[in-house]
């Protein structure tokens, strides 16, 4: 699948000037002031308006959606010209559909290098290639013909990326923060979410009064306009599926800041930085008994920031409550509420078993049986134990759950125990034998 932009014909703005075989001058060809220039004639010449520089001071909003609009083949998108001909103009990657016919590699212009423009706007996007003392950089310019214009894109683009969500995600990694826009795989209905009914509708009412259109909940009261919730619980219980409901039912911008051993208060800053400019939005950070000591007081700093979190609604979610620094929860305004997420009741597991499909696999009386003999199971191993049961039937044309329910409490068991680890120690596991 190769994704085209309405491109006229391929024109670079500056070129290498230099005998074949004799050594190029990069500090003379990644020139930027004329590569501004250049950038400033070919609107001219192509809109017939004079265009000026804007700088977005935080956040990679602009940015996110010109690669999105790239990816979807947006017709309110040109491409202009490339810059540099010795730079790539082109990327590529392997993109999965629901539609099998639309799988496979995707060819299209790249961010970086290119000249995009937005005509019924007046509004212009070029991330210009710089030499920088480590290699090849970028310089993010965006060029416009008034404010006003600039306004009414900026507006139209957020409805556009509103109105098909994509999750944001930001990744501390070894080079930095890393940014990326991912669609959300699978839209997750609230009725989707197995958990008791009374925290459900707590923590789905003070969603719903967040994101109000006229936060005349707030303005009554006299409360601050951010709110921060923690979830917490044993893994495979919901915690996860709920955070996706929340995305797929808010309407509003979502972002998931996954914390590591890179996390510096750097990154913070940044993702902050990011969420202001999306708010009102959600901002989700799993994992967060993980934050490094090293920025833990920076991070606990940023939650005690007057503004910082003005218009962020910031959910936190931990397997592990017992790691989780006590200074998140002593002062008011870090988390407002904690929440557990508990292994499902006997009800809930009943309920979530007819959901996934086992009533098609078993009668009434079977599954409430099911539902009874799986206490302390997770959502995730009930899934797993509908997995199993239709494999069972597909394959054998008969189904026995209380032996599935049996063989999979003995696993659970071992892997408590380890063990799994202590027999057979004579086999192989993996490539490597156990003596």
């Amino acid at each position: 699948m190769t994704i085209q932009l309405k491109a006229k014909e391929l024109r670079f703005l500056i070129r290498a000037d230099h005998a074949p075989g004799q050594a190029l001058d990069a500090a003379s060809y990644f020139n930027y002031i004329a590569a501004v220039q250049a950038i400033v004639h070919v609107l001219g010449e192509q809109f017939g308006c004079s265009f000026r520089l804007y700088e977005q001071e935080d956040g990679y909003e602009v940015w996110n959606g010109l690669e999105e609009d790239i990816r979807s083949g947006y017709d309110g998108v040109e491409h202009m010209a490339s810059l540099f001909d010795m730079v790539e103009t082109s990327v590529f990657d392997y993109e999965s559909d629901p539609d099998p016919t639309q799988t496979g590699y995707a060819i299209k212009p790249g961010v970086r290098n290119n000249l995009f423009a937005y005509p019924e706007h007046r509004v212009a996007l070029a991330r210009v290639p710089r030499l920088t003392q480590h290699g090849l950089g970028y310089e993010d310019l965006i060029f416009g013909e008034s404010d006003e214009g600039l306004v009414r894109f900026l507006e139209e683009m957020r409805k556009r990326q509103l109105a098909n969500p994509k999750i944001v995600v930001f990744t501390d990694t070894s080079d930095g923060l890393d940014q990326t826009r991912e669609r959300v795989a699978d839209s997750v209905n609230r009725s989707d979410v197995f958990m008791e009914e009374e925290l459900k509708m707590q923590i789905y009412r003070s969603i719903d009064e967040f994101f109000s259109k006229d936060r005349s909940f707030f303005q009554t009261y006299g409360i601050p306009y951010k709110r921060g919730i923690l979830l917490y619980g044993k893994p495979g219980n919901g915690k996860t599926t709920l955070v996706k409901s929340i995305s797929s039912t808010t309407g509003a911008p979502v972002a998931y800041w996954q914390i590591t051993e890179y996390t510096t208060s750097g990154s913070i800053q940044r993702v902050f930085e990011a969420a202001s400019q999306m708010a009102p939005m959600v901002l989700v950070i799993e994992d967060i008994d993980s934050m490094p000591a090293s920025c833990r007081s920076y991070f606990l700093n940023t939650l005690d920031g007057a503004t910082s979190k003005e218009g962020i609604y910031l959910i936190g979610t931990t397997n592990y409550p017992e790691k989780i620094d006590p200074a998140l929860m002593n002062r008011a305004g870090r988390f407002d509420r904690a929440y557990e997420v508990k292994p499902p009741s006997e009800t809930l597991r009943c309920s979530y078993l007819h959901h996934k499909g086992m009533g098609r696999l078993a009668d009434e009386e079977a599954v409430a049986l099911a539902a009874r003999r799986t206490e302390g199971f997770t959502l995730a191993q009930l899934s797993e134990l509908y997995t199993s049961a239709a494999l069972q039937m597909h394959y054998e044309n008969e189904l026995s759950l209380e032996k599935l329910i049996a063989d999979m409490k003995a696993d659970f068991a071992k892997g408590r125990s380890h063990e799994w680890m202590m027999e057979e120690r004579s086999r192989k596991l993996g490539f490597v034998q156990v003596e």
